[in-house]
């Protein structure tokens, strides 16, 4: 059980990165069109 919600939050913050650095892609597009 311990290693599940380990593996979970893993994946939680590895997903939070992702959609950070594709917001971070969008903004700076918009600033440059």
């Amino acid at each position: 059980e311990m290693v599940s919600m380990i593996e979970t939050q893993r994946a939680y913050e590895v997903n939070s990165k992702a959609i950070s650095a594709a917001d971070g892609m969008l903004r700076f597009l918009n600033n440059n069109l």
